[in-house]
């Protein structure tokens, strides 16, 4: 769970991971006037607890707008 920071493009390669599940997106806005989003995974169906929150990240503006630019690249937004 975490705050990101920064967010850049690293070159190599990947693999398709097997396990599948739903991220849920929040957007609030705290008492710093700055809005967060927040993604929060609870991981799939089969894992040991179900229902269980995996992971959290919240990104500000510069984060946000990084990752955005990288998605726009990528798949031509």
């Amino acid at each position: 769970m975490g705050w990101v920071k920064s967010v850049e493009l690293k070159p190599g390669e990947g693999k398709i991971q097997p396990t599948q599940f739903t991220a849920f997106v929040k957007v609030f806005e705290p008492k710093t006037g700055t809005p967060i989003v927040q993604i929060d995974t609870y991981g799939s169906d089969e894992r040991k607890i179900p229902g269980k929150q995996s992971q959290t990240l919240q990104f500000g503006r510069e984060s946000a707008f990084q990752l955005f630019q990288i998605l726009k690249d990528t798949y031509e937004f």
